[in-house]
């Protein structure tokens, strides 16, 4: 019989951004009884403001230790969580889930893994900054406000879209970016994951109609290629790729409600082939 216990929740965040950018869906998730974590890629503990005026933390990472990260974290945890990731923290998402970590998973506006050869023009514009110069990719490259607004804040005015820029934004970690970015190109990209993996944990896929960073029809491309399991998209009109744009609290209540409903039927069945009745 499937617990009624809430499952703990570990939140994601993604590159040009800290653990703050969940603060409101921490909140959010807090108050229906979840436990909820939201941890930093590693290296990335400091505050917005510290990590803008010191960036060489960012330097030193890249996808493999930020996952590798997040799954220390999972293990160490009493309860198979709910792994909600944004953008590069998405793509993340779906790499744990490879490893068979997680109650369900679920993608908010989640950047590809190896597999998904969607290359929009508004994801080279929004990527140009660090991508734009193979140099970079040992370095950190952040946004300015004009950059940020077509990337993160498009559907917002330009005053709202500079006001997250001062909350949120951080400079990239780079290489992570690259580590993504030329998958197709690496036979062992650290963003690989099975998609015939039959015992994966349930996903969700949600797209952003306005997204200029990971477009609503790349986040379908990704969920369609998955084969085996439960696997869903969904998308939003009218929003960008800044989880915490204005009505989020539908998007946040959605991907709880799919993640929790599936979590709990996945517990369910597993309980009852144990003991071997019908689930």
């Amino acid at each position: 019989m499937a617990t009624s216990t809430p499952n703990p929740i570990v939140l994601i965040h993604g590159l040009w951004m800290t653990s703050r950018s969940w603060e409101h869906w921490k909140e959010r998730y807090e108050s229906r009884g979840h436990h909820v974590i939201a941890p930093a890629w590693p290296g990335m503990e400091a505050e917005v403001e510290a990590l803008r005026a010191d960036p060489s933390p960012l330097t030193k990472l890249d996808f493999k230790k930020v996952a590798d990260s997040y799954e220390t974290t999972i293990r160490g945890l009493d309860s198979a969580p709910i792994i909600i990731g944004h953008s590069i923290g998405g793509s993340v998402t779906q790499v744990l889930l490879d490893r068979g970590l997680g109650a369900a998973g679920v993608g908010i506006a989640s950047a590809t893994v190896k597999g998904v050869y969607d290359l929009p023009l508004s994801t080279i514009r929004s990527s140009r900054p660090v991508l734009g110069n193979p140099l970079n990719r040992d370095k950190s490259t952040g946004l300015d406000k004009k950059q940020f607004h077509y990337a993160f804040g498009n559907t917002m005015s330009r005053e709202e879209s500079d006001a997250i820029w001062d909350r949120y934004a951080v400079p990239a970690a780079n290489r992570v970016l690259f580590d993504v970015a030329l998958a197709n190109f690496s036979r062992n990209a650290p963003t690989k994951v099975d998609f015939q993996k039959p015992d994966r944990a349930p996903y969700l896929a949600i797209g952003f109609e306005e997204d200029h960073v990971v477009p609503a029809k790349a986040v379908r491309h990704n969920a369609e290629k998955y084969k085996s399991g439960t696997v869903a998209f969904t998308s939003f009109p009218g929003r960008p790729h800044f989880p915490g744009a204005p009505g989020w609290e539908e998007v946040a209540d959605y991907a709880l409600e799919w993640a929790t409903e599936h979590a709990s039927a996945r517990a369910g069945a597993a309980a009852a082939a144990e003991q071997g009745t019908p689930a």
